[in-house]
């Protein structure tokens, strides 16, 4: 080793050495209550909390600095002398990453907090402790007026409408870009004639959606859903501009993978001002059934807008024509688009006394967790349910199954309509309308067939006057045996070249229709049969959907060349 790589080498080790007894000492004066002698001082506490902090970040770096004393060793250290200094320095890099953690998830004892009239225990944000002083914010009554579920009617359903407004122009940013794929083929010397490479765009699009759901809506969540929107929705138009400027393939593979994760907040952030504004089951079953084929319906839209796009204007343009429509109606959602979960309006109310001198928490401030935590659960409880839950797992693959048919029918539909009625890439994007046709007919028949739940009420033995979740899968068995099953059995039997075309777009509307009505039954169904675990059971649905959505249409031309379109 040279004379540089190995002083430091060597200081390094020392320092690491002789850090390690001063560094477990004064960590257990600081956390542990049996030896420390804490002064009354709140100030001084947290002093020391302070030092402790810049304590365990110095020796976080020493550690860093033992990892490239390993590195050096691999360049050439090989004597018994270098090994034992090498096994000092991950032994000292091992206690200080252990201590780290370990003294990060314990508490900082300040011995002037009393339990004396707190109504619970809680954090304080100067330590865990009772502060009597300490006013727990809640609801002025269960009438307040701020309290979104005490909004008039109109209110609601404006602010709803807003959000499946929202979540239109968004999810069309999934499909809106196939139609354009032999430009885009040609555009970066792509070849397709083993593997349909230009469904990578979509394929991005879809894990990050499923990612960014299950690792950041929960983190985000405690920011309240307005900030939440605005933050990511301006995100997405900038993860736009990479669209139509993108000047090789890989650029547009990973930037689409931003959008897909943003869009998937955006929507389930939808979702969420749905359940903080309408209470009770009965109520959210038409606005969820309205925010599910909104959803749908815009997926499908994807390939009709960006065919009457492309048809006039090169493929650049459809990223481009997203990009001005979301940021001209980028307004609407900051004047228009107000704060509707709960906690986050609370919690503005307890800010605004704590500037008039008010020791004013809400009690979501008063229990935090670690975002480590928060991401942990979010991430385990899902999967936890789709493997050890039979009903989750089976309602996920359905209705995975459904939401990746109709990303299917973007990639088939063109083969069919290309290759055995002459239609070209435009023609071939207009003529799947019939889906979206299709989907708004099956959210019809949901309409109508609500009663079938609401009279379930009247049978119910158990809770009698109470709705018996599995009433809502009558939707889904009638729209899975007689819309997908059938319509898929249309659709192949009548592609023909004698056949009109209409005959198979008959096909498309029918799968569209019997997609809706599963989507819907099965969302629903699991809101009510599993109300206190509904957003775990919802958050493992929408991770297999969007895994379907991403994988499930690159089958559909190997499936159809090897196959046949019968």
């Amino acid at each position: 080793m040279s004379f540089v790589p190995t002083t430091m080498y060597y200081a390094s080790a020392a320092i690491n050495a002789i850090s390690i007894p001063g560094h477990i000492i004064f960590g257990i004066n600081q956390v542990d209550p049996a030896i420390a002698t804490i002064p009354s001082d709140e100030k001084h506490a947290l002093g020391k909390a302070t030092a402790t902090t810049a304590w365990d970040m110095v020796n976080a770096l020493l550690a860093a600095s033992a990892l490239l004393n390993i590195q050096w060793s691999r360049l050439g250290v090989r004597t018994l002398e270098e090994k034992a200094i090498i096994g000092a320095t991950v032994l000292a890099g091992t206690l200080t990453g252990w201590r780290y953690f370990k003294v990060r998830s314990m508490p900082i004892i300040v011995d002037n907090c009393k339990a004396t009239k707190a109504p619970a225990p809680f954090s304080h944000p100067k330590g865990p402790c009772y502060d009597p002083e300490t006013i727990v914010l809640t609801w002025d009554g269960p009438l307040d007026p701020e309290n979104p579920i005490n909004w008039p009617n109109w209110k609601k359903c404006g602010v709803v409408g807003i959000g499946l407004f929202a979540t239109f122009i968004a999810l069309m940013n999934g499909t809106i870009i196939t139609t354009a794929h032999y430009a885009i083929d040609e555009a970066f010397n792509i070849d397709e004639s083993t593997f349909p490479h230009s469904y990578w765009p979509v394929t991005s699009w879809g894990i990050g959606g499923a990612l960014f759901s299950l690792f950041l809506l929960p983190v985000m969540e405690d920011f309240g859903i307005r900030y939440v929107f605005l933050v990511v929705y301006l995100i997405y138009i900038c993860f736009l501009i990479p669209t139509g400027v993108a000047q090789n393939f890989a650029t547009l593979i990973v930037t689409r993978f931003f959008s897909g994760g943003c869009v998937a907040i955006l929507a389930n952030t939808v979702a969420g001002i749905i359940s903080n504004v309408f209470v009770g089951n009965r109520a959210r079953t038409v606005p969820m059934s309205m925010y599910i084929t909104t959803y749908v319906v815009s997926s499908s839209m994807g390939p009709v807008v960006g065919a009457s796009i492309f048809q006039f204007l090169s493929w650049r343009w459809i990223g481009y024509s997203q990009l001005i429509w979301t940021g001209v109606f980028f307004p609407l959602f900051i004047f228009a688009l107000p704060e509707t979960r709960g906690s986050a309006i609370l919690r503005a109310r307890a800010q605004k006394l704590r500037k008039e001198g008010k020791k004013t928490y809400t009690q979501d401030e008063l229990d935090t967790t670690s975002v480590l935590k928060v991401v942990l659960k979010s991430v385990q409880r899902p999967l936890y349910m789709f493997c050890t839950e039979s009903v989750v797992f089976v309602a996920t693959m359905w209705s995975a199954f459904s939401m990746g048919t109709i990303y299917l029918f973007t990639q088939s539909a063109e083969q069919v309509f290309v290759e055995l009625h002459g239609f070209d890439a435009v023609q071939s994007g207009y003529v799947q309308v019939a889906i979206v046709i299709g989907e708004i007919l099956g959210w019809i028949f949901c309409l109508l067939t609500n009663r079938w739940y609401y009279n379930s009420a009247l049978r119910n033995t158990e809770i009698p006057g109470t709705e018996i979740p599995e009433a809502r899968l009558y939707q889904a068995l009638a729209g899975g045996l007689v819309g997908v099953t059938g319509g898929m059995f249309v659709y192949a039997w009548t592609s023909y070249t004698f056949i009109p075309w209409i005959a198979p777009a008959i096909g498309l509307a029918m799968v569209g229709a019997g997609s809706t009505c599963v989507l819907v039954s099965i969302a629903n169904y699991l809101v009510d049969a599993y109300s206190k675990y509904a957003g775990s059971a919802v958050g493992a649905i929408g991770l297999g959907e969007n895994v379907f959505i991403a994988f499930l249409p690159m089958a559909a031309q190997s499936m159809y060349a090897n196959l046949g379109f019968q």
